[in-house]
Parts: structure tokens; C-alpha cells; sequence
């Protein structure tokens, strides 16, 4: 499978990143061992998690998808130099433990690479911005990790534009390691978070963009048709938003693009996505290995200008 240049990191991604958001969480163990192996096996190379994944299901304190991707990693040791691994830091993982204060950050990682059970983190990603902590504190924090080899490359997620070029700038000016890659939200539905000076900023200076939400929490799957069909999924209520005029022009536009291809139209979406100037990769999880090779098949669907058009216009 052709493979994209991630940014100034070093490494080269497959063009979907699978999301290990639903680990412990929708997926079991046994079946997220199963979708990693399914995932790695078609061809592709990117895995996301974060610490704090999946600290919001009864019973779960964070770190639940992290120990699954080490436990997958552990039973198939010859796999580690084909993946490459994102987690993140910042998100709240108890009393005292959130932010990207110098210190937490440097505690974090360990608690990570232990999770994993990794000498290196491929890419650590701040979680979110941090009002509370300068630049040049983080920065200095994770250019002590990459020194010591517990850290290859920095990204961050969630910034604006004006966060993310204030950032590259303390790291060009301080002589610190800048994010190279960059996580936001983006989808046929969600895209002014993105479009516009954030992308061109990425563009300019050479960012990977892997995004998240790049099914709109599962809308663009086209199976929330109503409110009768947020009973599917666990996340099926935060659907509602997306159920609008102009939700239902994007599925109808994905619905005719699909049926050109013979295909599903949540792989459409993200076709669509890969085929944005600029994005180096969607994430999408997946709970079932019939969903994981739909995945697969995204990432073998070329859409043409005409359909990208349609599309884009669709969910102007």
C-alpha cells in the first residue's frame, strides 16, 4: 500500500490511521487484538490512542487502549517496526494528573511507554491546549524525551491557528523541537475547525494532518437516518446534531457517490478525506472486522474531481 510522508517526523503512514479510541471501550480486548491484527495484515501502519483512552466507560480509569495496543505488541513482537504509534498527553487521568506542565509530561511518557511496553513513542501529541503552561515548557519537556530516546517526534491536537503558529514559533526561536504533526476534528460535515488558515498553515510548513472524527462520530456511516437510530450505538446520541438540512444533503451526496462505486458511504467520506490537499491521513476506528475491512476498502477508492465536487459542495 502506498504510504504518505507524516509531516517532518521521519515516517511514512499508510493513508488511514486506525483509532483506538473504541479499545476497552466498544471493543473488548479479544476483538481489538483482532481488528489490530486485521488492520496490520491489509497493509496499513498508523495506530492512535491517548492515555486517557478509555477513561469514560464506568470502571475505567485511562489507559485501557494503551495496555491493549502493548498487549498486541507484546504477542507480536515482529510487528512493532511495521506500526507506527501516536498516543497523547494532557487529557485528565486523575486528581493532579491533566495538563502539559514539564513535570506531568515527563510522567506521562513513562506511564505510556510502560502501557505499551515500547522504548519510544513513535509520535506524542500534546491532547489539548493548555492555557495554564507556556510553549516553551512543553516544548522543553519533549525535546528531554526525544534526547533520551523515549520520544521520536511531537505533534499536537486541537489548536487554532493562531495557537499552532505560535507554537512553531517558540520552537524555531527557542531552538526546540516543533510539532510536526497535527490532529484536528474534520469531516464532509465538520470542516471550519480546519479549512482555511489552520490547513494553509499545515501546508505551508510542511505538517502531517491526521484527522479525528472523520466520520462524524459515525453520521456519515449513513445508518442514523433519525432519531430511531441512535439506539445502534453507544454514541448513537451524539448524532443528533448532525441531523440538519445539510447533514442530509451530505448523506444523499454520499449515498449517489456510493452507488457509482458499489460501495459503503461511510468509505466514501473518507475517500473524501484523503483526497484533501494537505491531509495525510484520516482515523477511523472500527468495531467489528466487517467495519475494519471497510476500512480497507476506503483506501482503495479514487474519487474523481467531479465527485469530490459534488461532495464538497454537498457540505459547503
Amino acid at each position: 500500500m502506498d504510504k504518505r510522508p507524516l509531516g517532518g517526523t521521519g515516517f511514512a503512514i499508510a493513508p488511514l490511521v486506525l483509532g483506538g479510541n473504541v479499545f476497552g471501550w466498544t471493543a473488548d480486548e479479544k476483538r481489538s487484538l483482532a481488528l489490530l491484527d486485521a488492520f496490520v495484515d491489509a497493509g496499513l501502519n498508523a495506530i492512535d490512542t491517548a492515555d486517557a483512552y478509555s477513561s469514560w466507560v464506568p470502571g475505567n480509569a485511562g489507559g485501557e487502549s494503551e495496555t491493549i495496543v502493548g498487549k498486541w505488541l507484546k504477542a507480536n513482537p515482529g510487528k512493532r517496526d511495521k506500526v507506527v504509534i501516536v498516543t497523547k498527553v494532557g487529557s485528565e487521568m486523575g486528581p493532579g494528573r491533566k495538563g502539559l506542565g514539564a513535570v506531568y509530561v515527563a510522567e506521562a511518557a513513562e506511564a505510556s511507554l510502560r502501557r505499551l511496553g515500547v522504548d519510544a513513542i513513535d509520535v506524542y501529541l500534546s491532547h489539548w491546549p493548555d492555557p495554564a503552561t507556556p510553549y516553551e515548557e512543553t516544548l522543553a519537556a519533549y525535546a528531554k524525551l526525544i534526547a533520551a530516546g523515549k520520544v521520536r517526534s511531537v505533534g499536537a491536537s486541537n489548536l487554532d491557528a493562531a495557537q499552532l503558529g505560535e507554537a512553531l514559533k517558540v520552537a524555531k526561536d527557542k531552538g526546540l523541537p516543533r510539532y510536526e504533526v497535527l490532529q484536528p476534528e474534520y469531516n464532509l460535515y465538520d470542516r471550519a475547525r480546519l479549512d482555511g488558515p489552520l490547513l494553509a498553515l499545515c501546508r505551508g510548513e510542511g505538517l502531517g494532518v491526521i484527522t479525528y472524527f472523520s466520520l462524524a462520530k459515525g453520521f456519515l456511516s449513513g445508518k442514523y437516518r433519525g432519531e430511531a437510530d441512535f439506539a445502534k450505538s453507544p454514541r448513537g446520541r451524539g448524532i443528533a446534531g448532525y441531523l440538519t438540512p445539510r447533514g442530509f444533503a451530505i448523506l444523499g451526496a454520499l449515498d449517489e457517490v456510493a452507488l457509482n462505486h458499489g460501495a459503503q458511504p461511510a468509505e466514501v467520506a473518507l475517500a473524501w478525506v484523503m483526497a484533501k490537499p494537505g491531509i495525510t491521513a484520516p482515523i477511523a476506528s472500527a468495531t467489528t472486522l466487517d467495519q475494519l475491512r471497510s476500512l480497507v476498502r476506503a483506501t482503495e477508492l479514487t474519487l474523481s474531481p467531479d465527485e469530490v465536487a459534488a461532495l464538497d459542495a454537498a457540505g459547503a
